[in-house]
């Protein structure tokens, strides 16, 4: 790991460890997500909130239409809107840059929505965790679901990786899956057993990095399945900064956040 500097940020693109906290106007948060406007969305699980919050710091708030939806993860999807997964009543909730939100039924049953993206194929992809299944469904609602082999699998993560593929991390089974955009699954085991693989992102790399958070590690997969770790304490969430560095959350000694540059070899 390296050492975050306590400079200001300059706006050359590369962070150098200035952390501004914005308050928020109450409850916990899940998943976070640039936009095309130019701001970050955010959700907020307790409150049952799709949240906007300027560069500026100004934050704005957006009730989902259905009450107690627990939405969890987010991202900007294809069509410029945001994409969230509604955890407790199985939907897929859409908001516009403006705020309004159009929410969509997966299931009439359980099936523990947790992490989605925009994949490279212009569709947006999904967890279930429960149900055990990947899901894909495009800017017009429509909606295909893919088993994953493995039981009981503990999908989390899902992120598209630089290989045209989307990618996702299986926590109980001790896998990285990766799904062709027809839904073809291929699984491949961690070198290290409960490692607990948890965030992932594409690479500047051309590589898939995730964490272990049991492990201690950071993980590097190739696109054709080779797996390389690294020791780092204690990490959870990752993602790709604009410098070509891995952004880690760090929770060994308090919360922190950790960068992680990318070996060359």
């Amino acid at each position: 790991m390296h050492p975050i500097s306590h400079r200001q940020h300059r706006r050359s693109g590369r962070c150098n460890g200035t952390i501004t906290k914005f308050p928020g106007q109450g409850g916990t948060l899940g998943g976070i997500s640039s936009a095309t406007d130019g701001n970050i969305w955010f959700t907020e699980p307790s409150t049952s909130q799709v949240a906007v919050i300027s560069p500026t710091g100004t934050i704005t708030e957006y009730t989902t239409p259905t009450s107690n939806t627990n939405p969890m993860g987010i991202t900007a999807g294809p069509d410029g809107n945001l994409w969230f997964v509604e955890t407790d009543v199985n939907k897929i909730g859409t908001a516009t840059l403006s705020g309004t939100i159009t929410e969509k039924t997966i299931s009439n049953t359980y099936i523990g929505l947790t992490g989605i993206t925009a994949g490279p194929d212009g569709n947006l992809w999904f967890t279930e965790s429960f149900a055990n299944q990947v899901g894909r469904i495009s800017t017009g609602g429509n909606v295909t679901e893919f088993k994953v082999p493995t039981a009981s699998a503990g999908l989390g993560a899902i992120a598209p990786g630089p290989d045209g593929n989307v990618w996702f991390t299986e926590s109980s089974a001790n896998n990285v899956g990766r799904m062709t955009p027809t839904g073809a699954i291929t699984e491949f085991a961690l070198p290290t057993p409960n490692s607990g693989p948890t965030g992932l992102t594409g690479g500047p790399d051309g590589n898939i990095w995730f964490s272990e958070t049991p492990g201690n590690r950071i993980g590097r997969i190739t696109p054709a399945g080779t797996i390389t770790e690294y020791t780092v304490p204690a990490p959870r969430g990752l993602v790709t900064g604009a410098d070509g560095n891995l952004w880690i959350i760090v929770e060994a000694s308090g919360a922190k956040i950790g960068r992680f540059i990318p070996p060359t070899n």
